[in-house]
């Protein structure tokens, strides 16, 4: 599976992006809303990498690493999982999910990875709805979601604060 942007090449994860995702892992910014504690060894990241493979066996669907096309790096991942573990009472969605390192925040890439997403997901894997969560006090989060179109419809708590739940239904979505 592969998505191109205007800048942007989103791939499957691998194995050899183990540095570059350790980077996203081990930052203290990247990780202050996610509720999981900063990765401190490069093997915790390829754990990660792991587990998002497994997914894609598993489900057809996981995160994709973000590729700045100018760079070639992996600034960061995005994209659609299927929520297989129970989260604020809902178990197989599909949940839009993003993470970059802070040098590629306000470029507007988040942006564009996540139309590129949910343009998958409603016209490839036919969904419904798509639904995403953030963190209450993740204000850059919470801001790309209400502009992609997602509507607030409740909160939950989670061990680290509140998180607001957001849906964003097909015929809603406006690219």
């Amino acid at each position: 599976m592969k998505l191109e942007t205007e800048r942007l090449i989103l791939r499957k994860i691998e194995e050899t992006d183990v540095e570059r995702m350790f980077l996203l892992d081990s930052n203290p910014e990247v990780m202050k809303y996610i509720g999981v504690p900063v990765l401190t060894e490069q093997s915790e990241s390829l754990a990660v990498i792991r587990m998002i493979q497994k997914q894609y066996k598993e489900n057809g669907t996981g995160r994709l690493a973000v590729i700045e096309k100018e760079t070639g790096l992996l600034i960061g991942w995005s994209g659609l999982k299927l929520l297989t573990e129970e989260t604020n009472g809902y178990k197989n969605v599909l949940d839009l999910g993003y993470r970059y390192l802070p040098e590629f925040w306000g470029k507007g890439y988040a942006m564009e990875a996540a139309i590129a997403s949910l343009e998958l997901g409603f016209n490839e894997m036919n969904a419904k709805v798509i639904y995403a969560y953030a963190h209450a006090e993740n204000d850059g989060s919470n801001y790309i979601l209400k502009k992609l179109g997602f509507e607030k419809t409740s909160e939950f708590t989670e061990p680290d604060g509140v998180c607001n739940w957001y849906e964003l239904r097909h015929e809603k979505y406006l690219p």
